[in-house]
């Protein structure tokens, strides 16, 4: 039995260093799990700020698009309304000119009355409107009432006469229609 109590004994003698590689590799291991969790957690924290930057990139970019788009609208809309305003003078004109013609079967009266048609119709395919003012209720987002009179033959607020027509491109009113209006 002796031997085997030497034996035994050698045993751990040698198992001893062995266990205590083994406590140290654990509690390096340990340290080292605790340092990997630690940057984990400051990765995880980087990743959730780069996706949150992202995230507010991607919005601003959207908003810019949204932004830029309302901007090229405004634009033309604005360079339309510009543009139509310098023609009306001579759109009204050309109205006085077939008023003037006594013989409104003369090529003159045809040409003039050809060129107009000719510029309403491009209004119209620009998406300028006429304004409807007479027989219609007195609106001041569209008339301009210059004149008012007492007629009990119309409703009260009423257009009863237009001096010089309105046009309006989308909702936006390029001239206000010149009016008179009953009371």
């Amino acid at each position: 039995m002796a031997k085997k109590s030497k034996q035994a004994e050698e045993n751990i003698k040698e198992t001893a260093p062995a266990a205590e590689e083994t406590q140290e590799a654990v509690d390096n291991n340990d340290a080292i799990q605790k340092e990997l969790q630690t940057v984990i957690e400051k990765k995880n924290e980087e990743i959730a700020a780069l996706d949150d930057r992202y995230k507010r990139l991607v919005a601003e970019f959207d908003n810019f698009k949204k932004r830029t788009v309302k901007e090229k609208e405004s634009i033309y809309t604005s360079s339309v309304c510009d543009v139509v305003t310098e023609i009306l003078p001579i759109l009204d004109n050309l109205e006085r000119a077939l008023a003037a013609f006594e013989n409104k079967e003369s090529g003159e009266y045809k040409g003039v009355e050809m060129i107009q048609k000719q510029t309403f119709d491009i209004f119209t395919k620009i998406g300028v409107e006429e304004i409807k003012a007479v027989g219609e209720t007195f609106d001041p987002e569209k008339h301009n009432a210059v004149m008012h009179v007492d007629d009990d033959s119309v409703a009260d607020s009423t257009v009863v006469e237009e001096f010089q027509k309105g046009y309006s491109f989308k909702d936006k009113v390029i001239r206000y229609s010149m009016v008179k209006v009953a009371n």
